[in-house]
């Protein structure tokens, strides 16, 4: 398309409006459920990153602001000339104002309000100083020397959903292969390879690696979601088995774990190995489970290393940013 970049092994779905000049570099992800993303004039989205919209909490990007690698951007409303370091974060409700710099790997909570000018950086995120002429002068540079905003010129982009297209890629190893149901939807640039077996109505989606090789077994049961640029895999000598109606968001590394019925693994979040997660469990976004953890049913774990902070007293709702 004219005036906008998309490399070779970027993704978009569904309805993506992109300013003139903005670019997606390769392994990235936009999603739009119900034409609910829209990226300014000459911002970038660099490698790995991903970024969601939805009905309820649209995603909107302002002009010449700048995502660094594997980054998350899930219903969030992020201003103009914004720094985003690698590995940041930014959950559904929160709202950014123009010209802030954000250090790498910063989380920035649901609801959360940012003020234009801020440096923020933190798990959650906080605002540790305002901009300076300094500060202002680096952002200048590395967009040639301007802080200029152009007017706003949309390019729609209308990609109707890949999944089902293609059974994604399945690749064969040591005499296994990954074994698949016809009801599984397996998104074009997902990868499953070996010893992995997958259940009915589940999705893989852009971008995910399943890699099922010598170490042990993948298991993934039915009505399961992982979600776009997860990692799974294993050390040797081990399992990794997802029970049903389990949602992994994007952005997440599960690892070797066993995960119960109904949980819901959210963005950005790391499981190791050996450890072992009870049904309906709630890791929230960012937090590491450590290996050999092991949670009852029903817990709600937060941090880095996560650690039970409450108990659901229902069973979990699949959250909104879900394929639907």
């Amino acid at each position: 398309m004219p005036n906008v970049k998309i490399d070779h092994s970027a993704t978009l779905v569904g309805r993506v409006r992109l300013g003139t000049d903005a670019y997606v570099a390769q392994g990235s992800v936009l999603r739009s459920n119900s034409d609910s993303l829209m990226v300014g004039n000459a911002s970038w989205i660099l490698e790995n990153s991903v970024l969601i919209g939805t009905e309820k909490h649209p995603l909107a990007v302002g002009s010449k602001t700048i995502f660094g690698h594997k980054c998350i951007a899930i219903g969030a409303s992020i201003g103009n000339l914004c720094e985003i370091g690698n590995g940041a974060m930014f959950l559904p409700g929160s709202k950014v104002g123009d010209l802030c710099i954000f250090g790498e790997g910063t989380l920035i909570p649901p609801g959360h309000v940012v003020p234009s000018g801020s440096v923020v950086v933190g798990r959650p995120g906080r605002v540790i100083r305002k901009l300076t002429s300094e500060d202002r002068d680096l952002i200048s540079r590395m967009r040639g020397g301007s802080l200029g905003l152009d007017p706003h010129v949309e390019n729609v982009i209308n990609r109707e959903d890949l999944g089902g297209k293609t059974m994604g890629n399945l690749y064969e190893y040591e005499g296994k292969y990954p074994v698949v149901p016809k009801s599984a939807l397996v998104y074009e640039s997902a990868e499953i390879t070996g010893d992995v077996i997958i259940g009915e109505n589940t999705v893989i989606a852009s971008g995910v690696r399943i890699i099922g090789n010598s170490h042990g077994p993948v298991r993934i049961g039915a009505n399961v979601q992982i979600l776009e640029n997860t990692v799974l895999h294993l050390l040797p000598d081990n399992k990794l088995i997802i029970e049903d109606n389990v949602t992994i968001g994007p952005g997440c590394i599960i690892h070797g774990t066993h995960i119960g019925a109904g949980s819901v693994i959210e963005s950005g979040s790391v499981v190791c190995d050996y450890s072992r997660l009870g049904k309906n469990t709630l890791v929230k976004a960012g937090s590491l489970v450590k290996q050999r953890s092991v949670f009852e049913d029903h817990q709600i774990l937060e941090g880095f290393p996560a650690k039970p902070i409450g108990k659901n007293k229902q069973d979990l709702k699949r959250p909104e940013w879900i394929i639907r």
